[in-house]
């Protein structure tokens, strides 16, 4: 496993969510916390095998979770790198700087 995580900025994120990037945007924090709030077209996946069920090598996939120091995303992250996944990256920010930025978050409650 690499330590290095590859790293995706707030603008960028934004930019290929409103240009209509064929990007998976993947939430990694449990079932309850993406209920109740995530990025607008968000994944979410209750177990590891469903997410490489349901992820394919080639996909251009953003992974996130609260904040910087959340540990979801990068063990995510690692996770789909390890297993052969070629084009991921992790969205740092979260939720947090999402928020801060303005941006609205969807909810499934």
């Amino acid at each position: 496993m690499t330590d290095e995580i590859r790293i995706i900025s707030l603008d960028e994120l934004k930019g290929m969510l409103d240009r209509g990037d064929a990007v998976r945007l993947v939430n990694a924090l449990p079932d309850w916390e993406f209920a109740r709030g995530h990025i607008p077209g968000s994944e979410h996946f209750p177990s590891l095998d469903e997410t490489l069920r349901s992820l394919q090598p080639d996909d251009e996939i953003v992974v996130y979770c609260t904040d910087p120091p959340c540990r979801a995303s990068k063990k995510l992250y690692h996770d789909l790198v390890d297993r052969g996944y070629r084009n991921v990256r992790r969205f740092e920010g979260g939720l947090v700087a999402w928020t801060d930025a303005g941006y609205p978050l969807e909810t499934n409650q």
